[in-house]
């Protein structure tokens, strides 16, 4: 049932689209370096995130892997 829904909507929003591609308004225009520099960014960030989640988890498990060496009591308090 929600994908009749958001069918309706997006069949509603392309005839507003393509009723307004008639008119002369005129668009904002985005030079192709902007979005050259945006992708960039975004594929930068994106490694920079999965970057620092593989470092934290790594230490996570490094942690976990020498409370092993040590008691087993030891190592019920640094799983948590």
């Amino acid at each position: 049932m929600a994908h009749y829904g958001f069918t309706v909507a997006l069949l509603f929003l392309c005839s507003v689209t393509a009723a307004d591609a008639d008119t002369a308004v005129s668009c904002y225009r985005i030079e192709p370096a902007t979005v050259a520099g945006i992708v960039c960014a975004d594929v930068l960030l994106t490694l920079v995130v999965v970057v620092c989640t593989y470092r934290w988890a790594s230490s996570r498990r490094q942690r976990r892997d020498r409370a092993d060496k040590v008691y087993m009591n030891v190592r019920a308090n640094c799983k948590a």
